[in-house]
């Protein structure tokens, strides 16, 4: 008896990719200039660069899994995956650090900076970790978010366009702690203005014996139970960070859930964040 993928009959369809051709063209140039560098022949890889990158834009915009659409370019699943490493790693490359991104915000005559984080949910979870109380938890999973994923730190230009993106942390390092390691380094000897959200009330302070450069809405009690924001200029700024996150969750979908290793959730974000910035007009 015949087997049954023998008697299928697939059926073929076009799709469209919504990102434009300059960006293809932007992205197949960089994992050109890396297999220069590694002398690969010409015509040894299953793939050409200007496909490798539709591969990649593919994975970022739609978020499926690189062996979903590896039939289409007739490559096998090992390929795809090796394929959108790469074209992730040249990307991520491309991205600021923090150094460059304050120095850019200077020359821009940015009046401040946004800091804000977020959790990007993911999957494939197991490490554990030691809490503050010394009991055994998931080291990838948040309580304040509700789920497993990885602790980004961003800054965002005073119209909450994306900046900078730093490393993953594992989501149950607190918001504050995040940003001591990844932001505030550098952030405090610029002295450059930040406006935080009212739950990192920790990063100005005279324990910081530091400038103030970073400003949060304080918060006080409600007469009739509740808080109330003290600062209501400094919120209307600050609510400008949560754009940052959403341009770049909302243009590339792959970062909505991640079912990579938490640990590459980092090198993704950069990744679209040079994408994001490429797109509007802002790579520098």
């Amino acid at each position: 008896m015949p087997d049954y993928r023998e008697r299928l009959h697939v059926v073929t369809y076009r799709a469209i990719l919504d990102v434009g051709r300059e960006a293809v063209h932007f992205l197949s140039k960089l994992p050109a200039g890396e297999r220069r560098r590694r002398g690969t022949r010409a015509g040894s890889r299953a793939l050409t660069c200007f496909h490798q990158a539709v591969l990649v834009l593919r994975h970022f915009r739609d978020g499926t899994l690189p062996c979903d659409p590896a039939p289409d370019f007739a490559i096998g699943r090992a390929t795809a995956y090796r394929y959108t490493d790469e074209g992730t790693d040249v990307l991520a490359e491309q991205a600021p650090d923090l150094d460059r991104a304050l120095q850019q915000a200077r020359e821009d005559g940015a009046t401040h900076l946004i800091p804000d984080g977020t959790v990007v949910a993911t999957d494939r979870c197991t490490a554990k970790t030691l809490s503050v109380k010394g009991e055994r938890i998931d080291l990838w999973y948040s309580g304040k978010a509700g789920h497993h994923g990885g602790n980004l730190q961003a800054l965002c230009e005073p119209d909450g366009f994306p900046a900078f993106v730093s490393d993953v942390e594992p989501s149950c390092v607190h918001d504050v702690t995040a940003a001591r390691i990844h932001v505030l380094p550098a952030l405090y000897p610029a002295a450059a203005r930040g406006a935080a959200d009212a739950g990192r009330s920790g990063l100005s302070g005279s324990r910081h014996r530091r400038p103030h450069s970073v400003h949060h809405p304080q918060r006080r009690p409600r007469p009739g139970g509740g808080r109330r924001n003290r600062r209501p200029p400094e919120r209307g700024l600050r609510c400008l960070g949560e754009r940052g996150f959403a341009l770049l969750t909302q243009r590339w979908r792959l970062l909505k859930h991640i079912t990579a290793s938490p640990t590459k959730i980092g090198g993704i974000a950069q990744a679209a964040l040079v994408l994001t910035r490429f797109e509007h007009g802002r790579l520098n």
